[in-house]
């Protein structure tokens, strides 16, 4: 665990999060999702987090770690087919991970989800945080859409806010 990464956890501030992430992106980040379910049959949570803070940041817990906790602690594997998958951001680590269910994992492999955080980190590179989530959601919706159809009538089983941890 590096003291630079500890510093970094401990100066970011929750405005920060705020302030990457005002009340209307989070509306328009909502909207996107809603949109996106539309055209699949998998169910999409987006969650930032602007640094680690107590145990998770003292044990040095990666944010990949940490996105399956957070994976695990909303539940997304309380959907009837397996097809949710979080999209989490670490503000303090610049850092995306997206985490798919069992039945999304057998037909998407990990390395196209790679592809879609680092486009999502180029954004955020660049100071586009709400562009950077439409983006991967957007690349998410094709993924999902491809693998995933919507076929009739299909329960949004997740809630579609983003969660601010």
């Amino acid at each position: 665990m590096g003291i630079k990464r500890i510093g970094k956890h401990l100066l970011l501030n929750r405005w920060r999060v705020r302030r990457a992430f005002p009340r209307q992106a989070l509306a328009n980040i909502e909207k996107a999702i809603k949109t996106s379910e539309a055209s699949h049959a998998g169910q999409i949570r987006f969650a930032v987090e602007g640094a680690l803070d107590g145990r998770p940041l003292f044990k040095d817990q990666p944010a990949r770690d940490r996105a399956i906790d957070v994976f695990s602690e909303l539940r997304l594997w309380d959907t009837v087919d397996r097809n949710g998958i979080l999209i989490y951001l670490l503000i303090a680590d610049r850092d995306v991970e997206i985490v798919a269910d069992r039945g999304i994992s057998e037909k998407v492999v990990q390395t196209d989800w790679e592809k879609i955080c680092r486009i999502m980190e180029a954004e955020f590179r660049a100071g586009n945080y709400e562009g950077g989530v439409l983006k991967g959601i957007a690349a998410a919706t094709q993924l999902l859409a491809k693998h995933f159809p919507a076929a009739g009538k299909h329960p949004n089983e997740l809630p579609d806010e983003p969660v601010v941890l």
